[in-house]
């Protein structure tokens, strides 16, 4: 990052600020504390689609070629009552405008209409790339963030009152603008986020996980914005509100879009979208505005509402919160949580050996078995001095999200280490560990803040570990002051006792849970946490010793223990506690895990019942290749947990006694099929979607490298074209598509973005291609897509066309003429493989 570019915020590792917004009046500030309500605008593209204004180039650059346009838009909504107009600048990023314009000009220019409308605040629009980031895409977290920076210092400059990031799907692209924002400017930040029917982004993100990981990591409002009208936004938005620590904000859109007589009409009129937004009001949400399809009608009818209410009370959980991309961890107290140690090099031959190699499947397949036996947090430590900490943190934290739903925790020595894991992570983690030594809390406890990251604190200082229960409680007291000064919240500090072995000091035990009692009696809203193992070191059978010692902190307050949950009898004591202490209501969970189980020893990890069995968990569900002989079943488990590494071997061990079309189309395929019946169900989300993938495109590797061996052609079931319609930079949704396909054992020719509808046409006749795929992310490049199919109907009367996208719906894809609508990649490839089938038979 350039530090010349730096404002006051992030000046150099390790030193933060505290933050101090530049609020441009004391009602924005009461606003910002949640004592009034602010009303935003409502559509900027509808506006322009009814001045026909929208086709043929950026809207952006209307700023520049229409700006008295632009300014009656803004005009007419303050005219409505909108105390905050939003800026034409959606789409302003380098990515997008290319060399169109200068991001700098576009602001300039677009602030300056806004102004020009005399809205009392001016909000800078920041929408998405377009381009889905790494792992599962190709845009790094560090490019993705200077093309916000770089929004935002031009947006600044020009003279906006706050930000508005918006219309966001991807977490760590959400994160990666706002800590650009407040980075680079002290405005207030407001973050939205784009949700499905189904309650999650395409990525998978809930509410709940977006409100609890922007929120914390300094968001000055979160919410929800377009997709879905306002009876549908109302339910998702109230979960937002007792997991954000800030305001919280609904824009929804007027319905969803249809076409009729060539134009996009949405079906819920001012009256209804009001009404449903009032319900919004009443629940907690103060900040309220409109998205695709509202117009000045609709503000106005907002503005009718907010006369004469005051904001409600909402009651807000007080929960331990984090959060992976996908699931929340919530830790209420009185509740006791489990975090897996196993990720750890620390005396595990194998596991050194896998960071060593660089070869991760024996800790992919650590982290499913942990998860399978109810870990609900993973601990992840790479610190072995011999590689990149690091680098190998970042990856196996990425490889991790492929395999596992579970929140991470972070585990390291260094805190140059503990920023780049926990500053691109997309969820809120936990960082293991801060402690009571003073230059150790200056460089730690500052990131936990800046961040947003829950925070372990060890009693230890520059004296050692305290020997009595009073120490211990002395050191964790030094460490919260520092967290309170840092406006940490208590219930995201987490102070860790130190269990020390027994064997050297039988007094060590008692004192260790003297200390817990004391901290949590004397640090009210803190949580406790033990790595328990230590406690029995030196001594024989030592997992007696250790699950009795657990449930002796269990009753002095323990909230968290770091285990090995494989070990039967640690999860016997942390599911019997759960009754014990009634957590687990009417024994529940106890009675299905344990119900006709045979008390006979045994150290199957198996035989340890796992804590929610019957919730959707995408590595819970998994099949688990260990220990599995055969090569058959073992190459679809692979597939399934998203597994790439053993493939290789085990699709060679299937081809020693099959042929290259078993091997596809009864052990690739239909593992594919099962993973694509898991993501429609909800029990898989994208990053298990696109790891399945590329396990399996390690299996067709294989047979393409044996059947080229051997001289025999490759099995492939045929060729599909694709592209991102004209006027549409956006390929996030191509992209997965195509992955897919391809691991389908399709060709695709990939026409890429933004493609002219003869371009796309030429390629499918030039090449006889039998299906098509269209994408488009925008509503005002849906007529693009109408051509684009039109000439493939005249041209390439054989091609059966495919559409998909967020602004398509199956009666969209009827108004444009497509053959088929398909909501996302599996049922695309469903799809194309019917298509394949029937023009076989007609063969």
């Amino acid at each position: 990052m350039d530090s010349s570019k730096q404002t006051n915020a992030r000046r150099h590792f390790g030193a933060y600020d505290e933050r101090r917004l530049r609020i441009k009046d004391d009602h924005l500030a009461r606003v910002l504390a949640g004592l009034d309500f602010l009303l935003f605008d409502g559509a900027m593209g509808t506006q322009l689609q009814e001045r026909g204004l929208a086709a043929g180039e950026l809207p952006e650059l209307l700023c520049l070629t229409h700006p008295d346009e632009i300014v009656q838009i803004h005009q007419a909504y303050v005219d409505a009552g909108s105390e905050v107009v939003t800026a034409n600048t959606f789409g302003a990023s380098a990515l997008k405008l290319g060399d169109a314009a200068s991001v700098e000009d576009v602001f300039q220019a677009a602030i300056a209409c806004a102004r020009k409308s005399g809205a009392r605040y001016v909000a800078a629009d920041i929408g998405p790339t377009g381009t889905l980031l790494e792992p599962m895409g190709t845009l790094p977290f560090d490019e993705a963030y200077e093309l916000f920076a770089q929004q935002v210092r031009a947006a600044d400059a020009a003279g906006a009152d706050l930000f508005i990031i918006e219309t966001m799907a991807d977490l760590a692209e959400a994160k990666a603008a706002l800590l650009a924002a407040k980075e680079n400017s002290d405005l207030p930040v407001f973050v939205t986020m784009t949700f499905a029917e189904d309650g999650r982004t395409f990525l998978g993100t809930t509410p709940e996980v977006a409100a609890a990981t922007l929120s914390s990591a300094g968001a000055d409002a979160v919410g929800i914005n377009c997709s879905l009208g306002p009876k549908e936004v109302a339910p998702l938005v109230e979960r937002m509100l007792p997991w954000a620590s800030c305001p919280v904000m609904a824009q929804a859109n007027a319905g969803l879009p249809r076409m009729e007589n060539g134009a996009t009409l949405f079906d819920v009129k001012p009256a209804e979208f009001c009404e449903a937004v009032a319900g919004m009001l009443d629940a907690g949400v103060t900040i309220v505005g409109g998205c695709c399809g509202t117009s000045p009608a609709y503000i106005a009818g907002l503005g009718d509402r907010l006369l004469g209410r005051t904001p409600s009370p909402r009651e807000m959980r007080d929960d331990l919160a984090v959060a992976s991309p996908q699931r929340l961890f919530s830790l209420p107290m009185g509740h006791v949580g489990v975090i897996g140690e196993r990720i750890n090099p620390t005396g595990k031959k194998k596991m050194r050996e896998a960071l060593v190699s660089g070869n991760y499947d024996a800790i992919m397949a650590e982290a499913i078995a942990q998860e399978k036996a109810g870990a609900q947090v993973l601990d992840v430590n790479a610190g072995l001095p011999e590689i990149d900490e690091r680098a190998t943190l970042l990856k196996l934290m990425a490889d991790l999200q492929g395999i596992s739903g579970l929140p991470l925790q972070v585990d390291s020595a260094v805190p140059e280490t503990i920023e780049a894991a926990v500053r691109s992570y997309p969820g809120k983690p936990i960082i293991n560990s801060t402690n009571g030594k003073r230059e150790t809390m200056e460089a730690v406890i500052p990131l936990a803040a800046h961040y947003g990251c829950a925070i372990i604190g060890l009693t230890i200082d520059e004296k050692g570990i305290p020997s009595t229960a009073e120490g211990r409680l002395e050191i964790a007291r030094k460490i919260v002051e520092q967290t309170d000064a840092y406006h940490i919240a208590r219930h995201d500090v987490i102070i860790d006792c130190l269990a020390m072995a027994a064997s050297t000091d039988q007094r060590a035990p008692r004192e260790i849970l003297d200390g817990i009692a004391l901290v949590k009696r004397e640090l009210p809203g803190v949580r406790c946490v033990l790595g328990v193992s230590n406690i029995s070191f030196g001594l024989p059978f030592r997992p007696l010793v250790n699950a009795t010692f657990l449930a002796g902190a269990f009753a002095a307050g323990l909230d968290l223990c770091i285990i090995n949950p494989l070990q039967q009898r640690m999860s016997d004591v942390v599911n019997t506690w759960r009754v014990l202490s009634g957590e687990d209501e009417s024994a529940q969970s106890y009675v299905a895990g344990y119900a006709g189980r045979s008390d006979k020893p045994s150290n199957r990890a198996s035989d340890a019942p796992c804590r929610d069995s019957a919730a959707p968990n995408a590595a819970g569900s998994q099949s688990s290749p260990e220990g599995e002989t055969d090569p058959v079943a073992k190459a679809k488990g692979l597939v399934i947990a998203g597994r790439k590494g053993p493939m290789p071997q085990v699709i060679a061990d299937i081809l020693a006694g099959h042929d290259a079309l078993f091997a596809i189309n009864e052990v690739l395929i239909p593992a594919l099929d099962e993973v694509g019946l898991r993501f429609e169900r909800g029990s898989f989300f994208l990053p298990q979607l696109m790891a399945s993938a590329e396990a399996a495109k390690a299996g067709f590797d294989t047979i393409k490298a044996q059947a080229s061996d051997a001289g025999a052609p490759s099995a492939r079931k045929g060729r599909v074209a694709i592209c991102t319609v004209k006027g549409d930079i956006h390929d996030i949704g191509k992209n997965i598509v195509k992955m897919l396909l391809e691991n389908y054992g399709y060709d695709v020719v990939d026409l890429g973005r933004d493609v002219d509808p003869q371009d796309f046409c030429d390629a499918v006749v030039d090449q006889h291609i039998k299906v098509a795929g269209l994408s488009a992310l925008m509503t005002a490049t849906v007529p693009a897509m109408a051509d684009t199919i039109e000439l493939l109907h005249d041209q390439a009367p054989w091609c059966k066309v495919i559409v998909g996208g967020a602004v398509l719906n199956p009666e969209y894809a009827k108004m444009v003429g497509a053959d088929y609508y398909a909501k996302d990649a599996t049922e695309t490839a469903k799809i194309a493989g019917e298509v394949f089938a029937a023009d076989a038979q007609d063969a």
